[in-house]
């Protein structure tokens, strides 16, 4: 656990104790911090029974607090504790915050912050492999893997790699990166938002709490090329990234295969410019590139049954990140004589109001099986183009698509959407297709063990 003395004797009060709010409670308190801490679930209220005083602050005059903390999936935009924090001239914050406050604490590190709308978690656990396999201490934390305070802090020389979504930078203030990374920008979260632009700007301050680190920007896309020339303007220097420097830097091949694809030789190439910054060998850094094994939920092959391949995509939240899996299994002459091979299963809680970028490569689908709430709304937008199946469960849709497919065919949960209308998160909903594939097909999940590697 990370704590720090910045905190004791200060009052905090943190509303949600899912696991960052958890962990920044047990860090405050352990810090030497007065700590008031709720949840509306009961159940996660109970370890703090007896330890700390349990008062909702919306109920709480804040006089003389520190700070609220708040977890990224509060909606500050819609939500009562931001107006009434406010109204007291207290910051509402993040366990990233917290943080930030306690590196002074910490032995000599430094600090990488990754964000974009899609990549990030890839890039963020690749910096982190190769780091480690380089002999690095390091750890990764932010939006992927453990809470950042709930892990011990490194030794001297030690690098903290932390994936950031927008929630948590708006949740930030004064984490100063050594270095920040933007993979890219397309429309998401826009009910957090006001619109695309508050979203972009949310990523850009990243950058703006730099006192004097580098900026590192994937300029692919225009957002990104419009943050890196105002930062430029504004004197700061930038290294731009593009997906072709794997190849010019000669590290393209070798690769492991669970960094094929276009979406992650981007996602690799900023993952090699940042150890690159961090003073990393290109030998360091094609050792780890060669070894990565890849992330669950992300073009995960969970098994392959009767010649059908059934890969968990969940990871794909919208329509930008579920494209590049779409592309990545063409019709093959040598497979089903050149017919598409996709059964695309694809819904949940929209974040789009339409196919986006999965709309190039719809001549790869065999058939669409349609659920959750976006189902009606998908199934509309691919009539005439893909043979549709509205299903609404994804227990349909795999049973389906499990009877359709022939050998070479790739079953594949990608679903563009947002969990929320049928699981808690997307993990909740990988686990899921993969427990219905295993049902359906018969596979073994231990024989299997070896198969959950990363495509394409």
């Amino acid at each position: 656990m990370i704590t720090s003395p910045v905190f004791a004797g200060k009052r905090y009060a943190v509303l949600g104790l899912a696991r960052s709010g958890a962990a920044a409670a047990e860090a405050l308190i352990a810090s030497g911090a007065e700590v008031i801490v709720w949840d509306r679930q009961p159940h996660a209220r109970e370890h703090f029974e007896g330890r700390c005083r349990l008062i909702d602050p919306l109920e709480l005059d804040l006089t003389g607090f520190a700070g609220v903390v708040v977890s990224p999936g509060v909606p500050l935009n819609t939500h009562p504790i931001g107006p009434h924090a406010w109204q007291y001239g207290l910051p509402v914050i993040g366990d990233i915050e917290l943080f930030a406050n306690a590196r002074e604490s910490l032995p000599q590190h430094r600090v990488v912050g990754i964000t974009g709308t899609n990549g990030k978690s890839t890039t963020t656990a690749l910096v982190h492999h190769i780091l480690v396999e380089a002999g690095v201490p390091a750890v990764m934390g932010g939006n992927i893997g453990d809470p950042i305070l709930g892990q011990a802090p490194l030794p001297e020389g030690g690098v903290y790699v932390l994936e950031l979504s927008s929630f948590q930078i708006d949740l930030t203030f004064t984490l100063d990166c050594d270095v920040a990374a933007l993979t890219n920008i397309t429309p998401d979260h826009l009910d957090r938002y006001a619109g695309f632009e508050t979203y972009a700007a949310s990523k850009e301050r990243l950058f703006q709490m730099q006192a004097s680190g580098t900026a590192l920007i994937c300029t692919e896309d225009a957002p990104t090329r419009a943050i890196a020339a105002r930062l430029a303007a504004s004197g700061k220097p930038i290294v731009q990234v593009a997906t072709a420097d794997l190849e010019t830097q000669g590290l393209a091949e070798g690769r492991s295969p669970s960094l094929a694809g276009p979406h992650n030789a981007q996602n690799a190439a900023v993952a090699v410019a940042i150890c690159r910054q961090l003073g990393l060998r290109d030998a360091q850094i094609a050792a780890g590139l060669a070894t990565y094994r890849g992330l669950p939920h992300r073009m995960e092959r969970v098994c392959d049954a009767g010649g059908v391949t059934y890969i968990n995509d969940s990871k794909a939240t919208n329509a930008a990140s579920a494209a590049p899996a779409l592309a990545a299994f063409p019709p093959d002459a040598a497979i089903n004589q050149g017919a598409p091979r996709i059964h695309w299963i694809v819904g949940g809680l929209p974040k789009d109001d339409g196919l986006g970028a999965c709309a190039d490569h719809l001549g790869n689908v065999a058939a669409a099986y349609t659920v959750g709430e976006a189902g009606p709304m998908f199934a509309d937008l691919l009539a005439g183009q893909v043979l549709t199946h509205r299903c609404e469960l994804i227990s349909e849709a795999v049973r389906r698509a499990a009877e359709a497919a022939r050998p070479g065919d790739i079953v594949l949960l990608s679903p563009a959407c947002a969990s929320y209308d049928q699981f808690r998160d997307y993990e909740k909903r990988g686990n899921h297709f993969c427990q219905m594939v295993r049902a359906i097909t018969g596979c073994d999940a231990d024989d299997d063990t070896e198969n959950r590697s990363n495509l394409p």
